[in-house]
């Protein structure tokens, strides 16, 4: 019982101190509140991951509610993006909620806080207001329009409502203390006038909740009971409570605000607004580019749901802000798609092999297996023939005791087939090697149970035989930044840090088995990493994603650095 209180996170402690102090457990309910405006990324897994994971815990509903308060920026492309998002993290919600739906009772709200003489309307500019804040140290001045007599606010607030007035003459302030050491608690501001459509009450409305006014009021109608944001809203929690200690009522539900800090991945950004800057200015495809931190990207680059939840498992839930290395999220995918995905040959880097003593014409299929980590996988047919590709890298006229690949006068296996000898290679005109002439051993065939199929040798490549190769257009991504922490610094932009060549595309030579590979099929190239294939495919033409290499390579980059 101790290793499972042990287990728990910060977060769940709470819960459970809950529960002992008399909560309900009928009562718990979460939930995960994007704001429509982008798409979401790496860092909202963890949210996605914690909330949907304490339903899952604790057997309590968990709704998704879009926060769209804000109609110059949100979408319904941008809803679209995230329910399909959350969906293929394997999460269902018990709800679809928006923030819009609740505009007239926030409203209505609104009013009773004007009757109470809790709220007035400032006829201030967005500048008057902020330089009357203060400072953290000098308390704020009040507004000249703060004592307003409650009637004139109410004909004003309902003028504001029914669009009478221009954008900026006139918002919705909460009236609470203008020397309050925590700034938000000056009299913050709850409606503005926006005369913008919005993606789902189109022009019904022309003032807009702020985030504040709507964030706890959504909680306590959907009676929400634990309120999970990120370590920037702490501040905010004070003023979440003043509006509903407004508004309760003792019988029902009252939701509390609690906090955890973000996980910043390395090599990359998850600023909504810079990820929008690399879209808008070409730096990548799009939101779903596969360089992009987005879960959109992630799953176009070959991610899987699994690892992503994963990996959110593993960095789990903290109070204090850390950056987290990207190897991790790909120690996760590597992990999970050495379970899962089939092992298939492919070239990147073509050297042509003639096996001179293989008789020209002939072709022959060997058994190759799909995936030594699934029993199951069972076994496909590669063809063979006197033709071949290796990697040119897998050769080498001369070479030391530590080079187990092919070299003249050296012997290899050839991977399911033969072993092989390099007796000569040709080159052209700047000294490349551009083929090499073997020999094989007709009775070294893999799995025939000769003594010669036994015979060890200490180099086995994979290959692809020249007539029945598949081409395709094969898409090899790299970190998008160089540096792991491209808006860490004051006097540098991040886009300074843009890698060059986080994207290299060039022609690969598969085996045939891939020719009849579908959009999203993921699979090992053997020796050279995992991937998948692009939704840019045509029936004509193949396209495929590096998801990952097989090694962390950039680790070994930074240790040699």
């Amino acid at each position: 019982m101790a290793e499972d209180v042990k287990s728990l996170n910060f977060i769940e402690h709470i819960i459970e101190e809950d529960l002992r102090s008399g909560y309900a457990k009928d009562n718990l309910r979460f939930r995960f509140p994007p704001e429509p405006n982008g798409y979401l990324h790496i860092g909202h897994a963890s949210s996605i991951c914690l909330n949907f994971g304490l339903g899952l815990r604790y057997g309590a509903p968990v709704n998704l509610r879009f926060d769209d308060t804000n109609p110059t920026k949100e979408e319904k492309e941008y809803v679209d993006a995230i329910k399909e998002d959350v969906a293929w993290l394997g999460y269902e919600w018990e709800a679809e909620c928006y923030a819009s739906d609740y505009f007239q009772q926030l409203y209505d709200w609104a009013v009773e806080l004007i009757k109470k003489g809790k709220a007035y309307v400032d006829s201030q500019s967005s500048e008057e207001i902020a330089s009357q804040k203060g400072t953290p140290t000098e308390a704020g001045k009040e507004s000249p329009y703060r004592n307003r007599a409650v009637e004139e606010n109410l004909r004003l607030f309902e003028g504001m409502r029914n669009g009478e007035y221009k954008e900026g003459t006139h918002v919705l302030r909460a009236k609470i203390n203008m020397a309050s050491p925590n700034m938000l608690m000056r009299d913050p501001v709850m409606y503005r006038i926006l005369h913008k459509p919005h993606h789902r009450t189109n022009t019904d409305w022309c003032i807009y909740p702020m985030y504040d006014w709507t964030h706890g009021e959504s909680d306590y109608i959907e009676q929400i009971s634990h309120s999970l944001c990120t370590l920037e809203f702490l501040p905010h929690r004070e003023l979440y409570d003043w509006f509903l200690d407004q508004l309760v009522d003792s019988t029902k539900l009252r939701p509390k605000q609690r906090e955890f800090a973000r996980r910043n991945l390395s090599h990359t950004v998850v600023s909504k607004r810079k990820l929008l800057q690399l879209v808008e200015n070409g730096v990548v495809s799009g939101w779903d580019d596969p360089r992009m931190p987005t879960i959109s990207g992630l799953r176009r680059r070959g991610y899987t749901p699994e690892s992503i939840r994963n990996f959110a498992d593993t960095i789990g839930i903290a109070k204090r802000e850390n950056v987290v290395d990207v190897s991790l999220l790909e120690f996760h995918v590597r992990e999970h798609l050495n379970k899962i995905a089939p092992r298939v040959m492919a070239v990147l880097n073509p050297l042509k092999v003639i096996i001179t003593n293989y008789p020209e014409g002939k072709e022959e299929w060997l058994d190759a297996e799909n995936n030594p980590e699934d029993e199951d996988a069972g076994m496909r047919k590669v063809p063979f023939s006197r033709e071949l590709y290796i990697e040119q890298e897998d050769f080498k006229e001369e070479a030391n005791r530590k080079f187990f690949r092919l070299k003249l006068g050296g012997e290899v296996r050839l991977k399911n087939g033969y072993i092989i000898k390099a007796d000569r290679c040709t080159k052209d005109a700047n000294g490349k090697v551009v083929e090499v002439q073997c020999t094989y051993d007709p009775r070294s065939k893999s799995g025939s149970g000769t003594e010669e199929s036994q015979r060890k040798v200490k180099g086995t490549l994979h290959w692809v035989s020249i007539p029945h190769a598949v081409t395709a257009e094969v898409r090899i991504y790299d970190r998008l930044f160089t540096d792991p922490t491209p808006d860490g610094y004051k006097d540098k932009d991040f886009m300074e840090f843009i890698n060059p060549e986080s994207l290299t595309k060039i022609t690969g030579y598969l085996e045939p088995s891939l020719g009849q590979a579908k959009i999203g099929e993921q699979f090992q190239f053997q020796r050279l990493g995992y991937f998948n294939v692009d939704k840019d495919s045509t029936k004509d033409k193949l396209v495929f994603n590096r998801t990952v290499t097989l090694r962390d390579t950039w680790a070994k980059l930074e240790q040699k650095e």
